[in-house]
């Protein structure tokens, strides 16, 4: 064996966070969780502001559906979100495929999602309507007559957007946006419920063969409460970034 090797259980056995073994699985889930949730919030951001612009268009065919797309998330369960696009989507594009494949006499055509691309794009998909309604209303919030001052000194539609709307509209959502950031974190021990080797899903399947549930499911809550308490610095310090200039009432 390679000296150099890293031993990662000796690691978290050294420092006492062995846990009956399963330390370092519970650490290499943590990782896996903090990824999962930083791809998803990117996701959900892009598609809430796209639902915030389409909301707020003039276009009927756009406002419908980014409504029917925030109703649609608001009124169905997470979980039920989750198994619906992991194994009700899997089918869904199978059969799409086996179609395709059929025309043209390749009908072993076949796709897999895997466990955390599913957990991304579900937790995006259900985000993305969250954050849609905070960026329209952060949008509404910013007053007309500057984008009217903006127009009047001949700005483009695309300079009004990026140095009037954008700027001011990101500071009325942040709020709204650190919460959302909040509960979407939590929301990420959903994916154990796909097979997806989280840190919830590494802690249930240790308490269920140590029969020691305290024993893991503490640690996992103490490093959620450790994700969430880092957060809301980074939340403090970007809203300081984004007030600066502005006058508090």
């Amino acid at each position: 064996m390679n000296e150099n090797t890293f031993d990662c259980q000796g690691f978290y056995e050294s420092i006492g966070l062995g846990l009956h073994g399963y330390g370092c699985s519970i650490m290499t889930g943590a990782w896996l969780t903090i990824q999962l949730a930083f791809m998803a919030l990117a996701l959900a951001l892009v598609l809430g502001l796209l639902t915030a612009i389409a909301k707020l268009s003039k276009n009927r065919v756009a406002r419908g559906a980014a409504t029917t797309y925030t109703t649609l998330i608001r009124g169905v369960p997470d979980l039920v979100l989750m198994l619906l696009i992991f194994y009700g989507g899997q089918i869904g594009l199978n059969n799409l495929l086996y179609w395709v494949g059929s025309q043209f006499d390749n009908p072993n055509l076949f796709v897999e999602i895997h466990q955390f691309t599913a957990g991304v794009v579900t937790i995006g998909f259900i985000f993305g309507a969250y954050m849609g309604e905070s960026f329209r209303g952060a949008f509404l919030a910013v007053p007309k007559g500057q984008i009217e001052a903006g127009q009047a000194y001949g700005m483009s539609g695309v300079q009004v957007f990026t140095r009037i709307l954008f700027p001011q509209m990101v500071r009325h959502a942040l709020p709204s946006l650190g919460n959302n950031w909040m509960v979407l974190l939590k929301t990420t021990a959903l994916v154990s419920i796909i097979g997806l080797q989280d840190m919830t899903l590494v802690a249930s399947r240790a308490s269920r063969t140590m029969n020691e549930p305290f024993a893991f499911f503490l640690p996992v809550a103490a490093i959620y409460l450790l994700l969430t308490a880092v957060s809301e610095i980074g939340m403090k310090l970007i809203n300081k970034r984004f007030s600066r200039g502005v006058v508090s009432s």
